[in-house]
């Protein structure tokens, strides 16, 4: 029996209930991995895909396994053709369970090296004062998760870390680029405390924007009065404390071009207006790079040839 053929047998639904997981497998349900009090976990595709929205953690039958048992994937390969044939698990969580110690991933070890820095400036073809800007705030951290270099976006509060390759390839864990760690906040805003002392706040959304964010604010010659506060997900909402810090401040939000990403720039515009911030946002429509692809996103923007920059004035002074 092969991989393929096991999975169409083994769905997550069954293998919840062969654990003894509480609660049903749903769209929107609690996740069997660790406590948490609202529903932050999802079982999607027919039941052949989950992911963990509170960790950024997520696959298959066999990667929620993995996760279950705490196994390596060759190992849960091995699980999942067994129970396919009718096999049961030698290990049975009980009803209500915490994230197994086990499961629970060591804290990454931060390094950083010259290479690093003009690895990642080449990878999001971003200026090296930029990623020196990000660094300095303590937006950008350097080290290796999961085996692969990787770079970290993140703040001095810890709360929130989002996690990439420096080869710019998907982590094969989660078939995604961008990794939110575990215990992460995922709607706590990158910057928020560093940006208090800043008039000006370019509010983006993810971690490329950021790099791209500051790469501009520089360009410019702005970065001394410009602070970068990165939502990590468009459908994140602005929490009150984020609201509290940006009061009254000249913000400007770069979204991504696309239905989550103009619905954020509208939520997000309303909730920043209501405490008395003066806000408006960058369009990228009708803008395209040197690929002939559309900008989708600030950082798409670093591709553009100089010429579209002198024919769009709307994006000559991207700092208000």
């Amino acid at each position: 029996m092969t991989i393929s053929d096991a999975k169409e047998r083994v769905s997550i639904p069954y293998l919840w209930s062969l654990y003894g997981y509480e609660g049903n497998p749903l769209k929107s349900c609690k996740s069997p991995f660790r406590d948490e009090s609202n529903s932050s976990f999802s079982v999607f595709a027919g039941g052949t895909a989950w992911k963990d929205h509170g960790t950024g953690e997520g696959g298959d039958s066999v990667t929620f396994i993995q996760m279950a048992e705490g196994l390596s994937n060759a190992d849960a390969c091995r699980k999942i053709i067994s129970y396919a044939g009718g096999g049961s698990p030698a290990f049975r969580p009980p009803a209500k369970v915490s994230k197994p110690k086990s499961h629970k991933p060591k804290p990454p070890t931060f390094t950083q090296s010259e290479s690093q820095k003009e690895q990642l400036a080449e990878l999001r073809n971003v200026s090296p004062e930029a990623i020196e800007i990000c660094l300095e705030r303590g937006l950008l951290k350097f080290g290796n998760w999961k085996r692969y270099p990787s770079w970290f976006i993140t703040d001095k509060t810890g709360q929130n870390i989002q996690v990439r390759r420096l080869d710019g390839e998907p982590w094969p864990q989660i078939n995604a680029k961008a990794w939110t760690l575990p215990s992460s906040h995922a709607s706590w805003p990158i910057g928020l405390e560093e940006s208090l002392h800043y008039p000006i706040v370019l509010l983006v959304e993810g971690g490329p924007d950021l790099l791209a964010a500051a790469h501009f604010a520089w360009c410019e010659g702005r970065d001394k009065e410009t602070a970068i506060v990165a939502m990590l997900g468009a459908s994140q909402k602005m929490k009150s404390v984020a609201l509290t810090a940006l009061a009254g401040k000249r913000i400007r939000i770069f979204s991504h071009n696309d239905r989550s990403g103009i619905a954020a720039t509208k939520r997000w515009a309303k909730q920043l207006k209501n405490v008395g911030s003066v806000v408006d946002a960058v369009s990228f429509d009708g803008l395209v790079q040197t690929d002939g692809a559309e900008v989708c996103d600030l950082n798409d923007l670093c591709n553009v040839h100089a010429d579209v920059f002198e024919q769009h004035e709307e994006i000559q002074n991207l700092v208000p």
